[in-house]
Protein backbone atom coordinates (compact mmCIF):
# COMPACT_ATOMS: atom_id res chain seq x y z
CA UNK A 1 0.00 0.00 0.00
CA UNK A 2 3.07 2.47 0.71
CA UNK A 3 3.72 2.64 -3.25
CA UNK A 4 0.17 3.73 -3.50
CA UNK A 5 0.46 6.55 -1.16
CA UNK A 6 3.88 7.57 -2.69
CA UNK A 7 2.57 7.44 -5.89
CA UNK A 8 -0.46 9.77 -5.02
CA UNK A 9 1.95 12.17 -3.36
CA UNK A 10 4.26 12.07 -6.40
CA UNK A 11 1.99 12.34 -9.11
CA UNK A 12 -1.13 13.95 -7.65
CA UNK A 13 -3.55 11.02 -8.17
CA UNK A 14 -6.39 10.50 -5.30
CA UNK A 15 -6.63 7.45 -3.88
CA UNK A 16 -9.93 6.31 -3.14
CA UNK A 17 -9.31 4.75 0.65
CA UNK A 18 -11.57 2.41 3.30
CA UNK A 19 -11.10 3.78 6.83
CA UNK A 20 -11.38 2.16 9.67
CA UNK A 21 -11.70 5.64 12.63
CA UNK A 22 -10.55 4.77 15.96
CA UNK A 23 -14.32 4.55 17.04
CA UNK A 24 -14.87 1.62 14.70
CA UNK A 25 -16.67 3.81 12.28
CA UNK A 26 -15.96 2.72 8.05
CA UNK A 27 -15.73 5.45 5.80
CA UNK A 28 -14.94 5.75 2.12
CA UNK A 29 -12.77 9.38 1.50
CA UNK A 30 -11.02 10.52 -1.98
CA UNK A 31 -7.70 11.92 -0.72
CA UNK A 32 -4.89 13.40 -2.46
CA UNK A 33 -1.66 12.10 -0.23
CA UNK A 34 0.77 14.91 0.84
CA UNK A 35 2.78 13.21 3.68
CA UNK A 36 3.93 9.96 4.27
CA UNK A 37 5.49 8.34 7.17
CA UNK A 38 5.44 4.46 9.06
CA UNK A 39 2.54 5.39 11.46
CA UNK A 40 0.71 8.42 9.32
CA UNK A 41 -0.58 10.08 6.16
CA UNK A 42 -1.67 13.17 5.58
CA UNK A 43 -3.77 13.82 2.88
CA UNK A 44 -6.30 16.65 1.38
CA UNK A 45 -9.84 14.90 1.67
CA UNK A 46 -12.01 15.50 -1.31
CA UNK A 47 -15.25 15.13 0.94
CA UNK A 48 -14.77 16.99 3.58
CA UNK A 49 -12.17 19.72 1.62
CA UNK A 50 -9.97 19.66 4.25
CA UNK A 51 -6.79 18.23 5.23
CA UNK A 52 -7.28 15.02 7.18
CA UNK A 53 -5.07 12.31 9.22
CA UNK A 54 -5.44 8.63 8.79
CA UNK A 55 -3.07 6.19 10.89
CA UNK A 56 -1.87 3.75 8.12
CA UNK A 57 -2.74 1.21 10.04
CA UNK A 58 -6.71 1.94 9.95
CA UNK A 59 -6.21 1.81 6.27
CA UNK A 60 -8.41 -1.43 5.35
CA UNK A 61 -7.97 -0.44 1.34
CA UNK A 62 -6.67 1.86 -1.02
CA UNK A 63 -6.65 2.14 -4.82
CA UNK A 64 -6.59 5.09 -7.38
CA UNK A 65 -9.61 6.63 -7.66
CA UNK A 66 -11.19 5.03 -10.90
CA UNK A 67 -12.35 8.33 -12.61
CA UNK A 68 -10.35 11.32 -12.07
CA UNK A 69 -9.49 14.98 -13.97
CA UNK A 70 -5.75 14.37 -15.54
CA UNK A 71 -4.67 17.68 -13.26
CA UNK A 72 -5.75 17.98 -9.64
CA UNK A 73 -4.87 21.82 -8.12
CA UNK A 74 -4.46 21.04 -4.74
Amino acid sequence: MNGLFLRSLEEKVPLEIIYLSADQQLSQRKCIVKEVNDEYIRAYCLLRRQMRTFRVDHILSAMPESHHPKHWLH
